[in-house]
């Protein structure tokens, strides 16, 4: 499966409806399995986000999921189709902006415009609840389809890189030696205006 081509708003394929909460700690489990399942392993070939050929080991686990879920300046955002999690992402506020991480949709409704409703609602809650300006991200580098997606949805590369945390397998364990993060950034219009 590859990621959709059509441009933000316009979807090839019907969205997939979904209902949006903010995370509990009673999703845990739920939220490491959906993470692991997008990212790792042979089973997260079935999407296209999958990081199984450049990474090995966890993406995630519960004791990182529970910190996210309980920091004062974030907000894990869930999204559920009858009553089950099909995607989630981390929203962190850092001031004039606002930072997005952790985002898995399940890799079976992977391609269908659930990932843009995720990251669009997203977007209108840091602008709305938190004044951001911006929405940043960090991206593996060498994940050239995933950041293609990211700046078809607006997002531009900056340049600005971080060096891929070796040695600490909390972040996976690499099958490869030229890994590193790069920052992507959006300007995002202010409420009621559209974006240029």
């Amino acid at each position: 499966m590859r990621p959709s081509d059509s441009s933000a708003g316009t979807a090839a394929t019907p969205t997939i409806a979904a209902e949006f909460r903010d995370g509990t700690l009673d999703d845990v489990d739920a939220l490491v399995a959906l993470v692991e399942s997008a990212y790792r392993g042979d089973a997260s070939r079935t999407g296209w986000t999958t990081e199984a050929d450049i990474l090995d080991g966890r993406r995630t686990d519960p004791e990182a999921v529970r910190e996210i879920l309980t920091d004062p300046s974030g907000r894990l955002l869930v999204a559920e189709q009858d009553g089950r999690i099909i995607a989630c992402c981390q929203l962190e506020h850092r001031g004039d902006h606002a930072y997005f991480g952790m985002f898995a949709v399940r890799p079976g409704l992977q391609g269908g415009g659930l990932g843009r409703t995720v990251m669009a609602e997203a977007e209108r809650f840091v602008r709305e609840a938190w004044g951001a300006a911006e929405m940043h991200m960090t991206v593996i580098s060498a994940r050239e389809e995933l950041i293609a997606w990211y700046e078809r949805r607006g997002y531009r590369r900056t340049g600005r890189t971080s060096p891929f945390p070796y040695g600490d397998e909390r972040f996976g364990i690499p099958r490869r030696d030229d890994l590193e993060f790069e920052l992507l950034v959006k300007e995002l219009a202010a409420p009621g205006v559209s974006p240029a």
